[in-house]
């Protein structure tokens, strides 16, 4: 069952050597976030600037840009179920099983979206492959931070989960970095040539991804803490409940992990996906924003581990609402630097507005929600919380903030109000939810207490 037990403030461990297999965990984990972030945000980058023109060139600018981010939304419909699937999986088989299945998936569909013709070429089909792609890379992107959050945050020594669930924030620098960095370098070139073939080869190297990740997670091993609980399950004369049943049972924990999840999901879709758009709105080049994207994600790998190491001295839930306040607070500054259409402000923005308080969030929450559950539900657990929340947040974020923008004739404030109110309610969540401390943390505060 979920636990009910309170936060503590934990004190970190004495620095341990990371033994091979804990390296091999970490990496094997990261490679798979570091997909699923290339990914989306290489679909979110092509969705702002490039699928208008290929997949829906026959209607006007705004609604081929809605429709755009309607296909964008679509993946994200899928996630959840994608998490339901693969976290039962996870919980019942293995996390390794699901690990590889869901990198093997998410290489082959992001890569087959990259070999779709253009709606000139094909008429109607094209869009309509799109969406059944993206629906498919939704389904098996679902399954796979529930299954590597869990992995790495249960090898992790006490005292460090925070830091080690922290690489998984790294990995998605990284994919930043790439997914962006391809996308500069390809549109730095003719235009003609970007639109028609450029764009399409970040989506196909998703293949090369793919096959690094299998390598890596193929000598995967499972924690102590599942091996033990198969153990247990297999000598118990009574049948196991499903776990999602058991994630059900008991719902607190499982409800408020979906809210909790909702201004995270939002920030980099908010701030770097729907502010490309924005942007390039107003007269911007596309390149501007690719290369702050790639400033964001080099960003990200280094301070991703220094926010978890912090959430590991002050606690996972401090950490986490500082990070939803600070959102609200500095959204609106950098839309300010946007409007500015100066390059060096624009990257500014991009800091201010993700960098500080959207990767302050990101590097704390899945190692939030695996201490939100049991071990015998925690795949499927944090598969829900994180999937739904991202489906309800990130996934409608940028097609929101286009509609509020075009409701309001150009104006940003409705954009400021929508990220406010998801921010205080994620806040307010992460106050009410049940957290296991860190054992180690725990046992330090009560020693200090009682002294």
């Amino acid at each position: 069952m979920t636990t009910t037990q309170r936060e503590g403030t934990a004190a970190p461990a004495a620095p341990k050597q990371l033994g091979s297999a804990q390296k091999r965990t970490i990496a094997g984990g990261a490679i798979g976030t570091l997909m699923e972030y290339f990914d989306y945000y290489l679909y979110g980058l092509a969705a702002a600037t490039v699928f208008p023109h290929v997949f829906f060139s026959g209607e006007s600018a705004l609604v081929a840009q809605l429709s755009s981010f309607a296909s964008f939304a679509v993946g994200f419909l899928f996630r959840p179920l994608g998490g339901l699937v693969f976290g039962a999986i996870g919980d019942r088989m293995g996390r390794k099983v699901t690990l590889l299945v869901t990198v093997i998936g998410m290489g082959l569909s992001t890569a087959a979206i990259g070999l779709i013709p253009s709606d000139m070429a094909i008429g109607v089909a094209a869009p309509i492959l799109l969406v059944l792609m993206r629906s498919l890379q939704g389904l098996f992107v679902g399954g796979e931070m529930g299954g590597a959050a869990t992995m790495v945050v249960e090898h992790a020594p006490v005292g460090r989960k925070g830091l080690f669930g922290a690489f998984l924030i790294s990995g998605a620098g990284i994919a930043n970095v790439l997914s962006a960095g391809m996308m500069a370098g390809l549109g730095a070139g003719p235009e003609s040539f970007f639109m028609t073939w450029g764009w399409r080869i970040p989506f196909v190297f998703s293949l090369v991804l793919s096959i690094v990740a299998i390598i890596l997670r193929r000598h995967l091993e499972e924690s102590e803490e599942f091996q033990e609980h198969a153990r247990a399950a297999a000598a118990a004369p009574e049948k196991h409940r499903s776990p999602l049943i058991e994630v059900f049972r008991h719902p607190k924990n499982t409800l408020l992990g979906i809210l909790i999840g909702l201004p995270q999901s939002i920030a980099g879709y908010i701030v770097l996906t729907y502010g490309l758009a924005y942007m390039v709105s107003t007269g911007t080049a596309a390149s501007v924003g690719f290369i702050g994207t790639m400033i964001v994600g080099l960003l990200q790998i280094v301070i991703a581990p220094a926010y978890g190491a912090l959430s590991d001295r002050i606690g996972r839930r401090r950490l986490y609402i500082g990070g939803c306040l600070g959102f609200a607070v500095l959204v609106w500054p950098a839309f300010l630097l946007y409007s500015l259409e100066s390059a060096p402000m624009i990257w500014l923005g991009m800091i201010v507005g993700f960098v500080i308080p959207g990767v302050a969030m990101q590097a704390t929450l899945s190692t939030m929600l695996t201490e939100m559950f049991d071990v015998e539900q925690r795949t499927t657990g944090v598969n829900i919380g994180y999937q739904l929340s991202n489906t309800l947040g990130g996934g409608l974020a940028p097609l929101i903030a286009t509609a509020l923008v075009g409701w309001a004739s150009g104006s940003i404030w409705p954009v400021i109000v929508y990220v406010v109110v998801i921010c205080l309610v994620g806040a307010i969540a992460t106050a009410a939810a049940s957290i296991r401390p860190d054992v180690e943390g725990a046992g330090r505060l009560h020693e200090r207490t009682a002294h």
